[in-house]
């Protein structure tokens, strides 16, 4: 018995102390294990998701995996293909160089001669005073263009002059700089957005330099005009809803009594929606959610629009002055989120892109990357509510896919990682109206096992995914 008692209290101390181990790694205190655990951790999550990512192939495309995969290995490959940039290493400089050139490289316009800029040899002082050296050499060398040297004299010792490799010589250390400062690069390709490298060195000292070749863009502006009727169009997307949606633009008349309103509808049987500034586009029936919300952006003629949904209610405290003030104060955010009956719902993304012949993963869980600088309650993540302001621009350029007909929000926030900045904000509130039990809408609102199973084939496709989670 004593034995037994023996082997219980070890057990105990043993769970015990896992127990205070857990409890003082959350506390900071075990300081030198806590990456190690972090580590194992993490290679126990990452052996799990590859372990569901290859039941998830099986699952979404079982009679046809083989063909899937080879269409989609092709799409990936053209992706890759319009969005290189031909830099993949980072470039330091070497210490004790003389070589001096633009470290972090320029731009230029293709097939447009330009001056690279930084361009010169630094030598020690000794050798200048002295002439201790006969002659001064430096090679420059590119892959997509040809090098020059502008306004070249006669008795310049330059080999190369208009083609991809260029060597200058002078036994003049400034003559030899003043023709650095005018060496020339043209591109001899045509492409809206690609980069080249330079090559350039000195007996045995070598650096190596970008070239950025892009075509310059035209800027796309929306005059903010006068006042909030200007600035900003509320869009919405309303199906069967009629007396929700009539609620609703009811409630933003009363605040807003200008402001243009834009509802795209796919109910089955359209009725005529009363009052002024009101833009009414009939889509044809049941097209879905997205295909909705593509077209109510198409229309946009301001800087921004605030998106609700046809059961929303505008209250006393709902001004969208509050978000154009945000927005207005931070240009590089493209969206930004709200309330809806205090609930501030919004979530970040964890992704990785994988094995580049699997896939990659995507898991959405709630949690803010950090604050937005000098905005109390405002933090930046990758997703928020169905109540947002956004600029009309930056949206476009994302767009709504218009296959996911039913349930759709992260989608769109998938499609935009990396490409638009977002924020949610306390304070800035609407309500939500009580909830009408409609059977009709709710047979075509609610999502079965085979959409559900549709949507996850379309995702594990079109954004390269092997496995997600949200």
């Amino acid at each position: 018995m004593k034995f037994m008692r023996y082997i219980h209290l070890i057990f105990f101390l043993i769970f015990l102390g896992t127990a205070l181990s857990i409890y003082f790694v959350q506390l900071g205190m075990l300081k030198v294990n806590k990456s190690t655990l972090a580590n194992r951790l993490t290679e126990l999550h990452m052996a799990n998701i590859s372990h569901q990512r290859a039941q998830l192939i099986r699952e979404l495309v079982p009679d046809q995996t083989d063909n899937v995969i080879e269409r989609r290995a092709n799409e990936y490959k053209q992706h890759k293909i319009r969005t290189k940039t031909d830099i993949t290493d980072i470039i330091i400089a070497p210490a004790n160089s003389p070589l001096k050139y633009p470290i972090t490289g320029f731009m230029v316009a293709p097939l447009k001669k330009s001056l690279i800029p930084g361009l010169a040899l630094k030598t020690q002082e000794r050798d200048i005073t002295t002439n201790n050296r006969e002659v001064y050499k430096v090679s420059l060398s590119v892959n997509k263009g040809v090098l020059s040297v502008k306004d070249l004299l006669d008795g310049d010792q330059v080999e190369g002059q208009g083609q991809s490799n260029l060597t200058i010589s002078s036994s003049n250390i400034t003559h030899l700089n003043d023709l650095l400062s005018r060496v020339t690069y043209t591109s001899t390709i045509y492409h809206i957005r690609t980069s080249d490298l330079g090559y350039f060195s000195f007996e045995d000292y070598k650096a190596i330099f970008p070239i950025m070749i892009k075509r310059p863009s035209i800027p796309v502006l929306y005059d903010p005009g006068q006042d909030i009727n200007s600035k900003v169009t509320i869009v919405t997307k309303t199906f069967l809803r009629y007396k929700e949606l009539n609620v609703l633009i009811q409630s933003i008349r009363k605040s807003y009594p200008e402001i243009k309103i834009i509802v795209a509808d796919d109910s089955l049987k359209p009725e005529r929606l009363s009052g002024n500034n009101i833009d009414h586009y009939i889509m044809p029936p049941a097209q879905g959610w997205f295909a909705g919300r593509n077209l109510v952006v198409s229309q946009l003629t301001t800087k921004y629009f605030l998106w609700v949904d046809d059961d929303f209610v505008f209250l006393n405290e709902t001004r969208i002055e509050s978000f154009v003030k945000i927005m207005e104060a931070n240009p590089e955010l493209d969206i930004l989120g709200g309330e809806v009956s205090g609930e501030q719902f919004y979530f970040i993304f964890e992704y990785d892109n994988g094995d580049e012949s699997e896939g990659g993963f995507l898991r959405r869980i709630r949690g803010f990357h950090q604050s937005l600088p000098n905005h109390d309650g405002c933090v930046l993540v990758d997703g928020v509510i169905n109540f947002f302001l956004a600029r009309t621009d930056a949206v476009q350029g994302v767009g709504f896919d218009p296959f996911l007909k039913r349930v759709a929000h992260s989608e769109f926030f998938i499609d935009a990682l990396g490409k638009l900045m977002v924020a949610s904000c306390k304070g800035l509130c609407v309500g939500h109206q009580a909830h009408q039990v409609q059977f009709k809408y709710d047979f075509y609102r609610i999502q079965g096992k085979h959409e559900e199973e549709r949507k996850l084939a379309h995702l594990f496709f079109k954004n390269y995914l092997n496995y997600i989670k949200y």
